[in-house]
């Protein structure tokens, strides 16, 4: 099995990797081990991994990237859609040479990884689906309203922080559509063919409590939703419950996350060997 192009060296890549009307800021660490391709949360940034990357180590291939408008050097587009998030993981693999990946996602990256793994079972080694990909029809119209309400409140300040690139150059009516979609394609009659067609293996690691704009116990009532997901499908499956909430996950149950990729890779069929 090819999982990524002879040539590539051991010295870690960083550069722009053009797509549609916008370019990708592109980390690869090359190498031949795994290539383990990590899809960050809505707005989030490539540097949210560090820690799992860390834990997993030097004998895997690490591939991040900003998606659209996010962190300091992804450029703005004029499609910030959900097919536009698809496309943009087989435009970095393709400029990475890479044949086949495991997909690490986590919140949005979470059903960006499992649409991916869906329509590419020869390509996915397989996936870790980190805190989403939760097949629940949580959106309505009074959800919708909220979070227009709260992108606009948040617009207030975010403009300050974006030359950090810790907030993404999109304006609220962006984000807020943004948001809206994927709680229109997290509704159990979209995303629940994708996942019970998913053929890969698949390793949840679930988070606690809150995330940002979730009220109460709304938060956990959406991950309930995966139970009757994995009772369908046996590709997949939850691999550990963290108490961490849905945003301090990759912080402090980073170790978890690299578990989980671990076994998922030791599960490619003999072909993908952990590399510890």
């Amino acid at each position: 099995m090819t999982t990524n192009n002879a040539s590539a060296t051991n010295s870690t890549w960083t550069g722009m990797v053009p797509i549609d009307d916008t370019a990708l800021a592109v980390t690869d660490t090359g190498g031949p081990g795994v290539p383990v391709l990590y899809l960050n949360g809505q707005f989030a940034t490539q540097g949210y991994w560090r820690r799992v990357i860390a834990d997993l180590g030097t004998g895997w291939r690490h591939i991040t990237y900003d998606e659209r408008a996010r962190g300091r050097k992804s450029g703005r587009s004029a499609d910030y859609s959900f097919e536009a998030a698809v496309r943009d993981v087989d435009a970095v693999l393709a400029a990475r040479n890479v044949d086949r990946a495991l997909v690490v996602g986590w919140s949005y990256g979470a059903v960006v990884g499992a649409h991916w793994a869906h329509r590419n079972p020869d390509r996915a080694l397989g996936a870790v689906l980190v805190d989403g990909a939760f097949p629940h029809d949580w959106l309505d119209e009074a959800m919708e309203q909220r979070i227009r309400k709260m992108f606009r409140r948040m617009n207030l300040f975010m403009p300050l922080l974006r030359p950090t690139g810790l907030t993404p150059r999109m304006n609220a009516e962006q984000m807020a559509d943004s948001n809206i979609e994927l709680g229109r394609l997290s509704r159990e009659r979209e995303l629940g063919p994708v996942l019970d067609g998913i053929t890969v293996p698949v390793r949840y690691v679930v988070a606690s409590g809150t995330s940002l704009g979730s009220r109460g116990d709304e938060q956990e009532k959406i991950r309930a939703s995966l139970d009757a997901a994995t009772v369908r499908n046996p590709h997949l499956q939850i691999a550990a419950k963290v108490a961490s909430n849905h945003g301090a996950i990759l912080k402090k149950d980073f170790a978890t996350v690299a578990e989980a990729v671990r076994e998922v890779a030791g599960l490619d069929g003999g072909h993908a060997e952990d590399p510890r």
